[in-house]
C-alpha cells in the first residue's frame, strides 16, 4: 500500500472546518482562473494568427516564382507562361527530403512533407488610378485568368459575381474591395475609368464593377483590384505569353519552407526564383511573431500565480498539521514519505484547480465561437470578431505543464516538514 498516497486521501476528504479550507479554496480557484486565461489566450492567438496568414496565402498564394530581376529589382520583368512546370506542378504530391531546415538534401530520404501542391495559377500586376464621378483612389491592378483559384476570394465576395474570361476578347470587368467602392462611391455595374502611365503617355481603360469583395486585408482591399490578366498584359505591351509570375499554393503550411528549396533547387530554372509569401510581405508576419511572443507572457504570468498560490497553501496546511506530523515522525515514518503526504495533496488541489480550468475556459471559447461577443476593429486588427482555434494537443500540455511544473516547485516548501520536531509537535497537540 503507498502510505502516503492514502494518508493524503484521508486528509483531502476529511471534513475538518478550519481556516486552511478556505486557502485550499482560494488556491483552487487560482489554478481554475489561472488555466482558464491559458486557454482563452492560447485558443485566441492561435485563431487570430490561423485567420490572418490563411486571409494573405489566400490572397497572394503561398510562394511566388518570378524572374530573378524581378526579386531584386521589385520592377515588373515579364517571364514565358510556356514553363515545364506549368501546369503540372500541382501534380506534385508529398516529397521526401533530408537534411537540417534552411539547408534541405533531395538526395536524402529522411522526412516526407505533409502534403504536395495544391495549385499554381499565373498573375501580373500593374499601377494605376481608378476615376469616379466624384473622386480618384490609387490602386494596383492584379491580372489574373482561368486558371485563378477563386475559392478565397469567393467566401469574402458581398455582392456581384467573379470576373468572366471570355475567348475572344478581353474582358471590361473589373473586381474591387467595399472599401474602394465606398471611397469612390460606387456599386455593382457602375463603370469606371483606370488611368495608367506608359512609356510617359497617360493611357484609360473603362471598365465595369462585376463584383465588390471584403477581405478585412485593409492594407490590400484599399489597394488591389482583380482584372482579366489580358488588360495588364496589353498596359505593359507584353504579348499573352508573358506574366510577372506565377502563384504556389501548397497544402500544408508547415512544408512551406520544404517546397520553396524544392522549388528552387529541383524544379526551376536558373534564371526563375521561388520566393515565400512571408519572407515577400514580412510586415503582417512579423507582427503575428510579436503576438507569439504576448501569449508566452500571458502564460509564464499564469503558471506563476499558480505557483504562488500553491506555495502558500501547501505551507499553511503543514503548519496545520503539525501534530500529524509529529505523530507520523514518532512512529518512525521518513520526512520523504511525509512530504510526499502534502505532495499528493497538492497534487489533488491542483487537479480540482484543472476540473475547474477547463471546463470554464472550454464553455468561454465556445461561447465566443458560437456567439462572437468579442468584436474587434477591423481596420486595425484586420478581422471583425475575436477568433477561436482549440487544439487537443494544446490543451493536454496546458494541463500537465500546469500540474508538473506547480508540482515542482512544491518540493522546496514541503522541505518545512523536515524542520519540524516530534518531542515540540507532540507537546502542543
Amino acid at each position: 500500500m503507498n502510505f502516503p498516497y492514502f494518508i493524503a486521501k484521508k486528509v483531502s476528504f476529511s471534513g475538518k472546518k478550519s481556516f486552511s479550507r478556505l486557502i485550499i479554496r482560494i488556491a483552487i480557484v487560482a489554478i481554475a482562473l489561472s488555466l482558464t486565461v491559458m486557454i482563452v489566450s492560447t485558443a485566441l492567438n492561435q485563431g487570430f494568427k490561423y485567420e490572418i496568414t490563411s486571409k494573405m496565402f489566400g490572397f497572394w498564394g503561398h510562394i511566388h516564382i518570378n524572374d530573378n530581376n524581378y526579386i531584386r529589382s521589385q520592377e515588373s520583368k515579364p517571364i514565358n507562361v510556356h514553363q515545364d512546370f506549368y501546369p503540372t506542378l500541382a501534380d506534385i504530391g508529398s516529397i521526401r527530403y533530408g537534411g537540417t531546415r534552411g539547408n534541405y538534401n533531395f538526395q536524402k530520404e529522411d522526412k516526407s512533407t505533409r502534403g504536395g501542391i495544391a495549385h499554381i495559377q499565373r498573375y501580373a500586376l500593374k499601377e494605376g488610378i481608378l476615376e469616379s464621378s466624384t473622386d480618384i483612389e490609387g490602386i494596383v491592378l492584379k491580372g489574373v485568368w482561368k486558371d485563378f483559384n477563386w475559392d478565397f476570394i469567393g467566401q469574402y465576395l458581398v455582392e456581384g459575381k467573379p470576373i468572366s474570361f471570355p475567348d475572344d476578347a478581353m474582358s471590361k470587368e473589373i473586381l474591387i474591395s467595399s472599401t474602394t467602392a465606398n471611397r469612390l462611391k460606387l456599386n455593382v455595374g457602375d463603370r469606371l475609368t483606370v488611368n495608367f502611365v506608359n512609356k510617359n503617355q497617360e493611357v484609360n481603360r473603362r471598365m465595369t464593377i462585376c463584383g465588390i469583395y471584403k477581405t478585412g486585408l485593409e492594407e490590400y482591399d484599399k489597394r488591389i483590384a482583380l482584372v482579366d490578366i489580358r488588360q495588364v498584359q496589353k498596359l505593359h505591351g507584353w504579348t499573352e505569353d508573358q506574366v510577372v509570375g506565377f502563384e504556389v499554393f501548397v497544402d500544408n503550411i508547415d512544408d512551406l519552407d520544404v517546397f520553396r528549396y524544392y522549388l528552387t533547387e529541383e524544379i526551376l530554372p536558373l534564371k526563375l526564383y521561388a520566393e515565400s509569401i512571408p519572407y515577400k510581405f514580412p510586415g503582417i508576419f512579423d507582427w503575428l511573431s510579436l503576438q507569439s511572443i504576448n501569449e508566452v507572457v500571458i502564460l509564464l504570468l499564469m503558471i506563476i500565480v499558480a505557483i504562488i498560490n500553491m506555495v502558500t497553501a501547501l505551507m499553511i496546511l503543514i503548519l496545520e498539521r503539525t501534530s500529524m506530523i509529529g505523530v507520523l515522525k514518532a512512529v518512525g515514518e521518513q520526512d520523504w514519505n511525509i512530504r510526499k503526504i502534502f505532495i499528493y495533496y497538492a497534487a489533488y488541489i491542483i487537479g480540482l484547480g484543472l476540473i475547474w480550468g477547463n471546463a470554464i475556459g472550454l464553455l468561454l471559447c465556445y461561447l465566443q465561437k458560437r456567439f462572437g461577443f468579442i468584436k474587434l476593429n477591423e481596420e486595425d486588427y484586420y478581422i471583425s470578431v475575436a477568433p477561436i482555434a482549440l487544439d487537443f494537443w494544446m490543451i493536454i500540455g496546458l494541463n500537465v505543464g500546469t500540474m508538473v511544473i506547480t508540482l515542482i516547485f512544491l518540493i522546496v516548501p514541503s522541505y518545512l516538514v523536515t524542520t519540524i520536531q516530534p518531542v515540540k509537535a507532540l507537546r502542543f497537540k
